[in-house]
């Protein structure tokens, strides 16, 4: 971080701390996972890990929006983020991802989770994985160059 940049902080946030950044771990986690289970599905045929990829897929899908929340409030109520093309590149990038996840949750519900698994089920988990590290790029990149709820206040 340029140390004349300004930090901007995030008003969805408690006690200062921004609540995106709080919520967006798990999702991120269960999503990257999730190309593992498949991976694993597909090398041993035990349907545990395909029902293990449906709650994955719900886990990182569901918590993911849950998460686009507190980032959407950010970008849509404090200027300085509003004015940022890599905050919108991020939200661009998040909501793409979310819509990936999302469909592949969508495709694994019904009697045979495993069914859809190959070929679709791993090319959207895939995908997924591309679009997160897009975008938690761009997330890094907001909160290192632009300071982006970074709070700086030390009562030292």
């Amino acid at each position: 971080m340029n140390p004349s940049t300004k930090p901007i902080l995030s008003r969805a946030a408690i006690a200062g701390h921004p609540i995106h950044p709080m919520l967006i771990h798990f999702p991120v986690a269960a999503l990257i996972a999730l190309v593992a289970t498949d991976a694993t599905y597909l090398y041993s045929g035990d349907p545990f890990w395909a029902r293990a990829g449906l709650w994955l897929a719900g886990v990182g899908a569901l918590g993911g929006w849950t998460a686009s929340v507190a980032g959407l409030i950010d970008l849509l109520t404090v200027q300085q983020i509003r004015r940022l093309i890599t905050a919108w590149g991020h939200a661009i990038m998040a909501v793409t991802m979310l819509s990936v996840a999302t469909l592949n949750w969508q495709l694994r519900m019904g009697d045979d989770p495993g069914q859809l698994v190959m070929p679709w089920g791993m090319g959207l988990s895939l995908l997924t994985g591309a679009f997160i590290s897009l975008a938690s790029y761009l997330g890094g990149r907001l909160v290192y160059e632009n300071a982006v709820g970074i709070h700086t206040d030390n009562p030292e």
